[in-house]
């Protein structure tokens, strides 16, 4: 094996070697970086409760005077409804319904009274919820209510009421310990139900009860009251599409602009992975393609010598090896290193987006270590074949 080594060496060139080095090292952890931090961060933006939880959008008609609605009615019609379902945008619309009595809540912590308060309720889909709980749901005869509040709320009454009233500040953990009585009025009838604190929603900025409990009580407690909903929430399937803009100012529907541009912001963030991942992945090809050519033409410059290496009774196997070994080596010693770097680069990545998202679940490095080994053994394969191809050739035309 030494002896087939030195007399294939001499027409090895260096230079070829070391630039396929370090295209394929810079291609390669372009591909697992961009892999890698796109699930590092995946969490933060599409997680259920995200500050940035895309493709949703709150709906509502414009309000133009003091006393009406652009001279029209301030609820959605279901032909209204039907017809934003129908746009090419829109994946799914989900209704908001409010409670049509009077409600009032007291709170208190440890069983001790805090405050009272005027409150109301709403609710959407389940499927629009982005706080997902075992206890979402509602009946009667158990009389416990789930609620999920704004987590803006918390912040106003930690950073704003808490202080000025003397209260403690809440946690989110905290929160569900806290003791909420409600009481509903209605039609006549007043009962008294548990309130239970299961969540907080950055999507939606509103007071959520279950579906269940919204229609039950607007059924006992407001039977003739017209519970057609004021908003909307739509799921669309590109928020950067310009015909969402479009089609509601030409309906005069008012959207949340933040949440469209935080939507924008989630497909952005997926289209410039998707292209640095691209990248990358050409950059590796160029560089595996001109190891390829390197190989070819190191045989080609070896023709002679391979020739009679395969006449005096050398095995094409034998003789295609140093070639292989050569090639795999060097990719194996890419992919080590290219995770190496990986590794230092997201430490250092990681502490500025924990810095921003303290809560943030990352996946590790088995994502981009899986592609790179799926890479590695690929591309080990084609070049293997590839000079057994090459040296079979010339085998059969010795």
């Amino acid at each position: 094996m030494k002896l087939v080594w030195k007399l294939l060496r001499q027409h090895i060139s260096i230079g070829q070697l070391v630039g396929f080095f370090f295209a394929n090292l810079f291609g390669m952890l372009i591909v697992l970086l961009s892999v890698q931090f796109y699930q590092d961060v995946k969490p933060a933006f599409s997680q259920e409760d995200s500050f940035i939880k895309n493709d949703f959008l709150i709906v509502s008609k414009s309000i133009s005077t003091l006393g009406g609605l652009s001279g029209v009615s301030s609820t959605f019609t279901e032909e209204e409804i039907q017809d934003i379902e129908e746009q090419p945008f829109a994946s799914g619309v989900g209704k908001f319904t409010a409670t049509q009595f009077h409600v009032a809540a007291a709170f208190g912590i440890n069983g001790a009274p805090s405050f009272s308060t005027d409150m109301f309720f709403e609710s959407v889909p389940r499927e629009f919820v982005d706080v997902k709980s075992d206890q979402w749901g509602f009946s009667e005869e158990e009389g416990v209510v789930p609620i999920v509040l704004p987590r803006s709320y918390l912040a106003i009454y930690n950073f704003g009421f808490a202080p000025t009233q003397s209260l403690p500040k809440i946690s989110e953990d905290l929160a569900g310990l806290v003791n909420m009585i409600i009481v509903v009025r209605g039609n006549g009838m007043e009962r008294r139900l548990e309130g239970k604190v299961v969540g907080f929603s950055n999507r939606l900025n509103t007071i959520l009860a279950p579906e269940e409990f919204v229609n039950w009580s607007n059924h006992m407690f407001a039977p003739h009251e017209d519970t057609s909903p004021t908003r909307l929430i739509v799921q669309v399937k590109n928020p950067a599409d310009d015909s969402i803009m479009q089609y509601f100012g030409d309906k005069g529907y008012e959207i949340a602009e933040d949440k469209l541009d935080a939507g924008k912001t989630m497909f952005f963030l997926r289209i410039v992975s998707g292209i640095v991942m691209a990248i990358g992945l050409l950059i590796s090809l160029l560089s595996f393609y001109i190891l390829m050519l390197s190989i070819y033409l190191l045989v080609q410059k070896n023709t002679q010598k391979l020739q009679n290496l395969l006449l005096i009774g050398y095995s094409p196997a034998r003789v295609s090896m140093p070639y292989q070994l050569l090639t795999i080596g060097m990719n194996a010693i890419v992919l080590v290193i290219s995770i190496v770097l990986l590794g230092i680069i997201r430490n250092y990545y990681l502490d500025m987006l924990w810095s921003v998202f303290p809560e943030m679940d990352t996946s590790g490095l088995m994502p981009a270590i899986l592609l790179g080994l799926g890479l590695f053994a690929l591309v080990s394969i084609i070049n293997v074949v590839a000079v057994r191809s090459k040296v079979m050739k010339i085998w059969k035309n010795k």
